[in-house]
């Protein structure tokens, strides 16, 4: 259970910086090299580095480096266990707002009370 907390942790925290999705955006579409996927960011190759080392400890990026070129892959499975703990939360709520609905709906009308006394 340790386990799964941690890599959720991870896979979330990779998941809160924007410039992290945008590189997951993009490696969705195929693998590139890390040279393209820093040409749209407003950032130095070094930093992009960074958030690419953020992305590979969480599990959701793969690089390997042939010659001078290092490139990336996005793991797909690795996100699949952020989605079902959000699938499972979604799940729960709505089980609540159901019965908060139905609860709501047997409740008598707002001032019913008050009208049949007149």
């Amino acid at each position: 259970m340790l386990d799964h907390d941690i890599a959720l942790d991870l896979t979330f925290q990779a998941l809160a910086d924007a410039s992290r999705r945008a590189m997951l955006a993009r490696l969705a579409q195929g693998p590139a090299s890390v040279s393209a996927l820093a040409q749209p960011l407003a950032m130095s190759l070094q930093a992009v580095m960074q958030h690419l080392a953020v992305l590979e400890s969480a599990g959701l990026v793969r690089t390997e480096k042939a010659g001078r070129v290092r490139t990336c892959r996005i793991e797909p499975k690795a996100l699949s266990l952020a989605e079902r703990w959000i699938h499972q939360r979604r799940d729960e709520w709505e089980g609540h707002l159901d019965r908060l609905g139905e609860y709501l709906a047997s409740l008598p009308p707002e001032g019913g009370l008050h009208e049949d006394s007149q």
